[in-house]
């Protein structure tokens, strides 16, 4: 996710305030956009309940949160509670003596063992930050575009190719879409369109265990169906940064929208559009539907904690059932990990969670393991994925140069 943030004078005299006293708790996370929501929200439901502790959220802006939390944890200058990123940057954390070991903390029996994966060490014997929340990919859709085109929502690929013609022959922009900042290509297209042809889990842990390679038929043809989008892509899309696509939606100049469900807040903002979200289509009626619900959010005790006790405490309110429905509807587009039944009011969030009970789930593909070694698969994904829908790369070459530098370090996959 791209953000342009800026942490507040009073949230840094809180990050450089050192370790809370007896008490006391402070969090550390990179989302300076939850501030108000952890303020007035969050934070007073779990003190009306716990009076004797108070808690403070104390965010740093998502490009400086990695490096400054590793030298406040080095100087023993950190919150008591760190928001986890996942898997290997919070792992690296744990490896160092950071994080503490939370395999029997009271409240991870709310959470199904898919949702621990991205806080545990590769042989699954220690979990070191308890699941969150998690964020799902699809389509946003212009439902004033679509009426007037008397379009329904596409539910398999034939369905949704119709429908891009349908709009293109209008005169509309079918897709809001760029490549000039390159991610979206990578972690909203590949690995949300690929997962019903790789079948979630089936074919990620077919890579990583080397029953799979990227040049199977199941990831090619990922890649083939990106070059089709091109063609329905707005003018000068190779310039087209992730700001612009959301102004080309938002402003009803563009009828679909490939994205995350983080972005549900960002277009309530605009009263005059009307939207709606859809999955990925699948190949044909009647296939087993995967979405991508990536598991993006955990906490954990800073293991230099002075007030650990009440650390606990509060990580077991976050296995709660009341603050899955707080997170979940306060936090719109972030969804619970936990197993709690959450009654989600935001009609978008509401479709989109509900695609967990008629969909398998799985991750972003490469998230786990795959872009620990040199190359890194994360930006050669960016790369080779936008020059397949710029037309500068084929399909079937895109795969071999992920394959070969995933080779290069993996041995599973050589």
């Amino acid at each position: 996710m791209s953000y342009q943030l800026r942490l507040g004078a009073a949230a840094a005299a809180l990050v450089c305030s050192g370790l809370a006293s007896a008490g006391t708790l402070t969090i550390e996370s990179w989302r300076v956009d939850d501030k108000a929501q952890w303020d007035e929200v969050l934070l007073p439901a779990f003190q009306k309940a716990h009076p004797g502790i108070t808690v403070k959220f104390a965010p740093t802006s998502p490009p400086e949160y990695n490096s400054a939390l590793n030298a406040r944890l080095s100087a023993g200058s950190a919150g008591d509670l760190i928001t986890c990123r996942p898997f290997d940057v919070s792992l690296d954390l744990f490896k160092k003596g950071h994080l503490d070991t939370l395999n029997s903390a009271a409240g991870m029996k709310s959470f199904p063992a898919s949702a621990q994966v991205a806080w545990q060490t590769d042989d699954g014997k220690s979990t070191y930050c308890m699941p969150m929340a998690s964020v799902i990919h699809g389509f946003f859709y212009n439902k004033k575009i679509f009426a007037e085109l008397g379009l329904g929502v596409p539910a398999t690929e034939a369905d949704f190719y119709a429908t891009l013609d349908k709009i293109k022959a209008a005169g509309k922009v079918p897709m809001a879409l760029g490549t000039a900042d390159q991610w979206e290509t990578n972690q909203i297209v590949f690995t949300s369109i690929g997962a019903n042809r790789w079948k979630g889990e089936e074919g990620r842990q077919g890579l990583l265990k080397g029953g799979k390679k990227f040049t199977d038929p199941e990831f090619v043809s990922t890649w083939e169906q990106m070059a089709k989008w091109a063609a329905y892509m707005p003018k000068g899309y190779q310039a087209q940064t992730y700001g612009d696509s959301q102004n080309l939606f938002s402003t009803g100049r563009a009828a679909i929208y490939p994205t995350g469900s983080w972005d549900i807040s960002h277009f309530e903002k605009d009263a005059g559009l009307e939207f709606g979200a859809f999955r990925t289509p699948v190949a044909k009626k009647g296939d087993t539907c995967y979405i991508s619900d990536h598991t993006d959010m955990g906490m954990g005790i800073n293991a230099k904690s002075k007030n650990k006790a009440d650390a606990q405490v509060f990580l077991t309110w976050l296995a709660s059932k009341e603050f899955a429905d707080l997170y979940t509807n306060k936090n719109t587009g972030f969804f619970s990990l936990s197993n709690h039944v959450v009654d989600v009011k935001n009609p978008v969030a509401k479709e989109m969670i509900g695609w967990r009970k008629d969909c398998q789930s799985t991750i972003r593909l490469n998230a786990q393991i795959m872009s620990r070694g040199t190359p890194s698969m994360e930006n050669e994904l960016w790369n080779v994925s936008s020059q397949v829908i710029n037309q500068k790369m084929s399909p079937k070459d895109a795969a071999a140069q992920i394959q070969t530098g995933f080779a290069k370090w993996y041995t599973p996959a050589k």
